[in-house]
């Protein structure tokens, strides 16, 4: 700016000093000085607004055009409808592009946008806790210095990434696993999409062992079902009566057993599909206790001690057919797990802040710590052996806890190896009718 100041200034003050060199060596200064300082006037008026133009120019964007009249004046106004437009263009796209960054944002998988060198330029907040990075500290950095792993370095290198995703396992972030895609676009950048897919391959792992457990669940009984048959149908003519009828008495247990893993898998799967929520019926707790100790008694057949003691609210409200099932699970698992001649309480009682409790307590084997978080899981034993000669089918304790997940209750579980068990399911006061 002062460059050009410089220059008109000069400009003015070098045809100045040419008129009036001219009107002295004519002898003519009265009129001509007039015209002098109309032409100086003139001058020095274009200079002011050519000026004012240049401060303006400097100006932040958005400052006011000077104002003017004539010619100048049409100038300002061209440049001041100029201005507007290219404001309200700037602000078109700034909203344009906070509404693509917030829409980035939103997605459940990770974005992040790389230049030509492979630095980031930007990314989402699902692509940071994907990746283990943080944008205010990693933008910027080359994502070749940030993830090392040689699959990932290898899969950018490769030509034929483009379409095909890459699962990764990252330092960074330890015990996930990520599908990773790259996509190239506009002016050398790519464009890396990022998705957590632990949950997907946990659960198709689950599948894969579910679909084992149930063949092999099945297998064992129907094998020898089939057997027991054959036995009694090759020896029909030559084999005692009684014996027959023990050949078959055992493959009508193993079908039964079949029957009862079956009726299990069909309970679990009801609990968890997106069925219904479960009635809020009120339920009538001591009738509830009494049909359970019931069971549990005749499945016991005298072999051990059991005690029910109802000291708690009189209702619940929920689903009698799910809570029966889920109470009884919990007893008779107590009555397989426990040695003729153990103690089995019942207790119903009341929890914190009037909540409700029903606990089974038992003198069984027990069991060892490290089993505990996973007792829930389908098929999941502690000892396959002794779990099949006691009747179980593997599938109590996860129908447990879809039926009181479904109850907004939990299960609490308190074991000790030759010391006995406590199983609790705690209802909160919602749940419970005084």
């Amino acid at each position: 700016m002062n460059a050009v100041l410089a220059e008109l200034l000069l400009a003015v003050l070098l045809a100045a000093l040419a008129a009036l060199a001219g009107w002295f060596a004519a002898g003519e200064v009265g009129a001509e000085l007039m015209g002098f300082g109309a032409v100086a006037f003139f001058f020095l008026r274009q200079l002011w607004m050519v000026l004012r133009l240049i401060h303006w120019a400097a100006c932040p964007l958005g400052t006011p055009t000077p104002s003017a009249s004539g010619a100048w004046g049409a100038v300002f106004d061209a440049l001041h409808r100029r201005g507007r437009l290219a404001s309200a263009e700037r602000e078109q796209a700034t909203q344009e592009l906070d509404r693509f960054r917030r829409a980035a944002e939103a997605l459940p998988d990770g974005v992040m946008i790389l230049d030509g060198h492979r630095a980031i330029e930007w990314m989402n907040l699902q692509a940071e806790a994907c990746l283990g990075l943080k944008g205010s500290v990693d933008t910027g950095s080359r994502i070749t210095h940030l993830l090392r792993e040689p699959e990932f370095l290898e899969y950018l290198d490769s030509p034929d990434h483009r379409g095909v995703p890459l699962e990764l396992h990252t330092q960074r972030n330890p015990g996930r696993t990520l599908q990773v895609q790259a996509a190239p676009f506009a002016a050398g950048r790519t464009l890396l999409l990022v998705r957590d897919i632990t949950q997907l391959q946990k659960l198709a792992t689950m599948r894969r062992d579910f679909v084992a457990n149930v063949s092999h669940e099945l297998k064992t009984p129907l094998t020898v079902t089939l057997g027991f048959v054959e036995t009694a149908l090759d020896a029909l003519e030559d084999t005692p009566p009684l014996e027959i009828a023990q050949y078959l008495q055992t493959a009508i247990e193993q079908a039964r057993r079949m029957q009862q893993l079956i009726d299990d898998l069909l309970t679990l799967s009801s609990l968890e599909t997106d069925s219904p929520p479960p009635l809020e019926d009120p339920v009538d707790v001591a009738v509830l206790l009494m049909e359970v100790r019931q069971e549990v008694e005749a499945l016991s057949a005298g072999r051990h001690r059991i005690s029910l003691e109802n000291q708690g609210p009189r209702g619940l409200l929920g689903s009698a057919r799910e809570l029966r099932s889920a109470f009884a699970n919990l007893a008779v698992n107590a009555v397989r797990y426990t040695p003729e001649g153990g103690e089995i309480v019942l207790r119903w009682s009341v929890e914190g802040e009037a909540g409700g409790r029903f606990s089974v307590r038992d003198s069984g084997i027990g069991i060892a710590r490290e089993h505990l978080p996973r007792l829930t899981e389908r098929f999941y034993r502690v000892d396959r052996g002794r779990s099949r000669e006691a009747g179980g089918t593997g599938l109590g304790l996860a129908i447990v806890k879809h039926v009181l997940e479904r109850h907004q209750a939990v299960l609490l579980i308190e074991s000790e190896p030759g010391r006995g068990s406590r199983f609790s399911a705690v209802f909160p006061p919602h749940r419970v009718q005084p």
